[in-house]
């Protein structure tokens, strides 16, 4: 049974994942996403998808947002002499399109939200200059302009910046957002889906779920109350918080603990939900040193607050919740497949006969990786 009452702690999130790297086409992802309509209010939706340029999986997919014409130019004389740009167009669209249920009639408040007004959507196909990463490495590079880009372009916005990956995300319900960037004509091999309930941040178009940096894309269901001392913690290594919305400090804490400091992601996931410190006492010693020195040198980097996150990267999906968890994960498993969400229905309703379900304890993550002889 649905209620029809919206539920201002909700949200709602959706992962899928192929471990032999299977490239699936968007439908199931939104049919998931959709089951979960009443978390969300129409103010934000999104997925991020793995995969999906094979052609074009050794340059940078830029996916940018512009409140105008002029804002495109601007980036794009940014874009002289800093990248080089192999290829730009327009992103693909429905406009005015919206989701429909297989079953007629089945949830009749579908349909009913086409996407209007959107800002001006481009994607870049990009190369880093060999000159450019003499003194820093090409990734580097890339996250140092995509902060800039996003702090000193007016009126522009990435979306996302990986390989082979790519954010469509935007004002509206998830299914209707997933209609509207036809998500059915793109095949991945990892799908994650957000629907957003704003509480204490604006929506809008930037401010949707996933936030993406590189191939990190993260979706969150909950409230990051720590997220003015992420903020100051995150701002000394060169991260740049613009976007309006707590939830962007989680993609560039993993970047910073695991692309820079080079920790294993199930280390990454004990500094930001971290176990309380009378839990750690009861650990063997060889793991409680570890755990402490995770704490004490990380300890700007722990996320209070109630959570649940669905982390993609290039090579796999994690998901964790708070430490006390305090919003709700369901996982499962079917042959090679991994899914996450944060309703059994949501999975049921796209893999109905599963292996496997459970729920996760809290601050305890669930790694999905890809086959070791699987190319990215």
């Amino acid at each position: 049974m649905r209620c029809n009452c919206y539920i201002p702690s909700g949200c709602a999130i959706s992962g899928m994942m192929s471990e032999s790297g299977e490239r699936m086409d968007g439908n199931a992802i939104i049919k998931s996403i959709a089951l979960m309509h009443d978390r969300s209010n129409g103010l934000g939706g999104g997925f991020a998808a793995y995969g999906i340029y094979p052609r074009r999986a050794n340059q940078y997919a830029f996916h940018m947002m512009f409140d105008n014409m002029e804002a495109k130019e601007k980036c794009e004389e940014y874009f002289n002499g800093t990248f080089d740009v192999v290829l730009d167009e327009e992103m693909p669209t429905r406009p005015g399109a919206v989701f429909e249920e297989e079953t007629s009639g089945r949830y009749p408040e579908y349909g009913t939200q086409p996407i209007t007004k959107p800002p001006v959507l481009w994607r870049y196909f990009i190369d880093v200059p060999e000159n450019k990463t003499k003194f820093v490495s090409e990734r580097e590079y890339v996250v140092e302009k995509v902060m800039d880009i996003n702090s000193n372009v007016d009126g522009a916005f990435v979306a996302s910046s990986g390989k082979n990956m790519g954010a469509f995300k935007g004002v509206g319900y998830p299914e209707d957002i997933g209609v509207f960037y036809k998500l059915d004509e793109y095949k991945a091999y990892i799908w994650t889906s957000h629907g957003r309930f704003p509480t204490n941040t604006p929506g809008w178009w930037g401010g949707a779920h996933p936030f993406c940096l590189l191939d990190w894309s993260i979706v969150h269901n909950g409230e990051i109350s720590s997220y003015g001392i992420n903020k100051r913690y995150l701002e000394p290594f060169g991260y740049k918080l613009e976007l309006r919305t707590d939830t962007e400090v989680v993609a560039y804490l993993f970047d910073l603990l695991v692309r820079r400091h080079k920790l294993p992601i199930e280390l990454a996931v004990k500094a930001l939900a971290a176990p309380f410190w009378k839990d750690i006492d009861k650990m063997p010693e060889n793991e409680r040193k570890i755990v402490t020195a995770i704490r004490q040198v990380y300890g700007g980097g722990l996320l209070n607050g109630p959570f649940s996150i669905i982390l993609g990267h290039s090579r796999g999906m994690v998901g964790f919740n708070d430490r006390i968890k305090l919003r709700p994960m369901t996982c499962a498993r079917k042959d090679d497949m991994l899914y996450m969400a944060s309703e059994e229905s949501a999975i049921r309703e796209i893999a109905p006969d599963l292996d496997e379900v459970w729920s996760p304890r809290a601050g305890t993550a669930i790694v999905g990786e890809l086959n070791e002889e699987v190319e990215t």
